[in-house]
């Protein structure tokens, strides 16, 4: 156990025992998705405050002052890591926070795409089990009088994410051969692909801030004239004018919108990281089927 954790343990051993205490402590986490699991397994024994939100890119991000005030005053940060929220180390450095610093990605084999680790892990649902393990570990360090609790928490939200999981291997392996590979925004997807046998292109690398050329684009326009493409997706947090663009030039019908970095506003549908999975599912499965009659 950490001083950190030590220091905490007792303050919530001594405050436990003193009327209308609430067993509660603040939580930051760097994005919404990560927010979504980290609320799973929290619970009510904290606050969770969520930097980027819905619809927003962590990609270009720029912290606010209300950022920095909430990581300053955190007991626990959540972070993706992989070089996910290139913001993130400045942000907590330059806060002067105390909070205890966690990488909600440990353990995960990186996803490579052209020389550079994917950060998007999430996108595997076995990856977003070891997400909320870890999440469960962090917090049980850190409040340990509740680690019962936080492993009961994840248990019960790991075996929600095991049976989507088997759902979507399923719904997934009835696509033919020529009905698995589609296009997103950005590569965002390198994980899905790769648990759920599918193939991703994107005009976008890892990173939404840079642009591909007009070479570039010229190119991959080029690939799917020639290739049997079976679905076109925009995103939730990119412009649609590239994905428009090559559905002009292909004759390819857009086929949806597609949850990649970050969950919908409320009302939308997907508010949290399960039905984010569930509706790209959905939405990756009606788009398929239906090509296949086209």
């Amino acid at each position: 156990m950490t001083l950190k954790s030590a220091l905490l343990a007792s303050v919530f051993a001594t405050a436990s025992s003193l009327p209308g205490f609430a067993h509660d402590i603040k939580v930051v986490a760097s994005f919404s998705i990560l927010g979504d699991m980290v609320e799973q397994v929290v619970g009510e024994h904290g606050t969770v405050t969520t930097i980027v939100g819905p619809d927003a890119d962590a990609h270009v991000y720029q912290p606010s002052v209300a950022d920095a005030k909430a990581v300053a005053e955190a007991d626990v940060i959540f972070v993706n890591g992989m070089g996910f929220e290139t913001w993130a180390e400045t942000l907590i450095e330059q806060s002067g926070t105390d909070g205890m610093v966690f990488v909600a990605t440990e353990g995960i084999t990186p996803v490579m795409v052209e020389g550079e680790v994917d950060p998007h892990a999430w996108n595997a649902l076995t990856n977003g089990m070891i997400y909320v393990q870890n999440i469960a570990a962090a917090m049980s360090e850190t409040l340990p009088d509740h680690a019962d609790k936080f492993t009961a928490n994840a248990d019960s939200y790991i075996a929600q994410l095991k049976a989507l999981d088997a759902e979507t291997k399923a719904k997934l392996a009835e696509l033919p051969e020529d009905r698995r590979t589609v296009v997103t925004a950005h590569d965002a997807f390198g994980y899905l692909a790769d648990a759920y046998g599918m193939n991703f292109l994107a005009p976008i690398g890892i990173d939404t801030e840079a642009e591909p050329s007009a070479q570039e684009l010229a190119a991959l326009i080029s690939q799917l004239k020639e290739e049997k493409i079976a679905g076109l997706f925009v995103e939730n947090i990119t412009s649609p004018a590239l994905i428009q663009q090559i559905s002009e030039e292909t004759g390819l019908a857009i086929g949806g919108r597609l949850f990649s970095d970050a969950l919908s506003e409320r009302g939308g549908p997907a508010t949290s990281y399960l039905t984010m999975f569930e509706h790209n599912l959905g939405t990756l499965l009606t788009a398929l089927e239906a090509a296949g009659d086209s």
